[in-house]
């Protein structure tokens, strides 16, 4: 392994991996291998992958294609959107702030951002940069605010006085895109430049990411980017990239594997990149640690198909500041994965074994990501292994019986030979709520559509004043919209899964 370690730190100061260096190490070439089957069994069109051992990537490697029935091939610099692993990234440009004294983890977010509040004046007050970063704000994740629209960060800013509360303040976990936003503008406000830039010249350039970026607007003149991909009923499908412009804070990075893995580096290296100090010991040991609990019966099955009973001896799931903490096999893991349309992403480390993995794909649904990387903490831990990625398929599957179940059931309950209420056009109007903007809903030669943002589609008859839109959004999901009713026979609201009431206007 020594030998091992002199030999890759050349060709890692050199630029890219060599093979040679690659191959040395059996626990690679399991790796390697387990990886392109991993991805042949979920029909992934790329993967991308990095590993860091100690200061080094050892190891990092594309596989499959750039977009699925087309030629050009993934390599170690496939650019690949990484979602919410970006918001590390947030925290560590939080921690370099508060090393050069222009902000402190329990300073008050309202002081640092003037203007902005929740609708409890009190939580308003009390709410500190670390609650900012740590999932403990007990409000509704709220992301149809900004998911499919098209409002601004200042507009977002703005609503999330009126979202609602859903749990007390700091009493437990509940997983929140929009506070990192506003730790974003944090950041802003206190260094002077936009968190793009920020994140730009403080992080991707000391690391040497050159062709990372925050938008997905550079990409259109780049090569070498994957294309994301939807599962669709059995297909895996090609959707365009999601921008993220208006929640970068929280999840909007595009880098690739390599690049990844001198982000690992940093991490592993507690602030030390080669040889310069980026982050302090402190903050690094900070961000690390526990912050808010996470009981596991709860919340870890509730975010990833890969929950307590497929990861054997699991005794805690914890968040500290940007990263997950749980352990495995004795070891204490820090990780983050990322999610959005047709993309995933895990960077994952065990930072008292110096050691750490980045696995990026362009599909999603999908656990290749996890897969890939417990079979990794597998091969250097030893002990115990199993097949990852079959476990994760079952589950993948069980999970998607259970939505086709819960489909023949909305089937069965449906109440055949209705009719609507209304005429048609009645229905026809806006419907609005502070926070998540407005529903239009239009009547076209007999039939509805909606809009809601940037996202629309057909609302055909289902019974009664319950309507099934099919959605534009690149998953083609379907939920339902029931009106409501009143007195004077119009429509006063409508009722839809994951919103609140939206109310009509006059």
């Amino acid at each position: 392994m020594r030998r091992l370690m002199v030999a890759v730190l050349v060709a890692a100061a050199a630029g890219p991996v060599s093979a040679a260096a690659q191959v040395r190490d059996p626990r690679l070439r399991a790796l390697d291998a387990y990886v392109e089957k991993t991805r042949v069994e979920w029909r992934a069109p790329a993967v991308g992958v990095a590993v860091v051992v100690r200061d080094s990537v050892v190891f990092a490697k594309g596989y499959g294609v750039l977009e699925a029935g087309k030629p050009a091939k993934a390599d170690q610099n496939t650019i690949f959107a990484i979602g919410s692993s970006s918001k590390a990234f947030t925290t560590a440009a939080l921690a370099m702030l508060v090393d050069e004294g222009k902000l402190g983890w329990d300073d008050r977010a309202a002081e640092r951002v003037p203007g902005w509040q929740l609708a409890d004046p009190w939580v308003t007050r009390e709410v500190t940069i670390k609650d900012l970063v740590t999932h403990r704000i007990g409000l509704d994740r709220a992301d149809r605010i900004w998911g499919g629209t098209d409002f601004s960060r200042d507009q977002i800013l703005e609503r999330q006085r009126h979202i609602d509360r859903i749990a007390s303040f700091r009493y437990q976990f509940g997983y929140n895109n929009h506070m990192f936003l506003v730790a974003g503008r944090a950041i802003e406000n206190a260094s002077g430049k936009t968190w793009d830039d920020f994140i730009r010249e403080r992080i991707f350039q000391p690391l040497g990411m050159a062709r990372a970026s925050s938008s997905t607007k550079p990409l259109a003149g780049m090569s070498n980017v994957a294309t994301p991909h939807n599962w669709i009923g059995d297909s895996v499908v090609a959707v365009p990239w999601h921008n993220l412009d208006n929640m970068a804070p929280a999840g909007s990075i595009n880098a690739s594997a390599r690049e990844m893995g001198e982000w690992l580096r940093l991490q592993l290296g507690r602030g030390v990149y080669r040889g310069r100090r980026l982050i302090s010991e402190a903050a690094m040991k900070e961000m690390h640690s526990p912050q808010t609990v996470i009981p596991i019966e709860r919340w870890y099955a509730s975010l990833s198909p890969v929950n307590h009973q497929m990861v054997p001896g699991t005794k805690f799931f914890m968040y500290g500041m940007g990263w997950f903490l749980q352990d495995y096999k004795g070891r204490y893991l820090v990780h983050h994965g990322g999610s959005i349309d047709g993309m995933r992403a895990l960077v994952a480390m065990a930072p008292d074994e110096q050691i750490g993995i980045v696995v990026l794909t362009n599909q999603n649904p999908s656990n290749v990501d996890e897969a890939v990387a417990f079979k990794f903490f597998d091969l250097y831990f030893g002990g115990a292994t199993r097949d990852w990625s079959r476990v994760m398929l079952d589950s993948m599957s069980a999970v998607r019986g259970r939505m086709r179940a819960a489909e023949r059931a909305a089937e069965a309950a449906r109440v055949a030979g209705t009719s609507p209420t209304l005429a048609i056009g009645k229905y026809a109007g806006v419907y609005a709520d502070s926070a998540y903007g407005e529903l239009e809903v239009n009547e076209e030669s007999g039939k509805l559509t909606v809009k809601m943002g940037t996202y629309g589609g057909p609302a055909d008859h289902w019974n009664f004043d319950t309507f099934r839109v099919q959605w534009n959004d690149g998953s083609r999901s379907r939920s339902f919209l029931t009106f409501r009713i009143g007195a004077n026979g119009v429509p006063t609201a409508v009722v839809a899964p994951g919103l609140p009431e939206l109310r009509r206007k006059p």
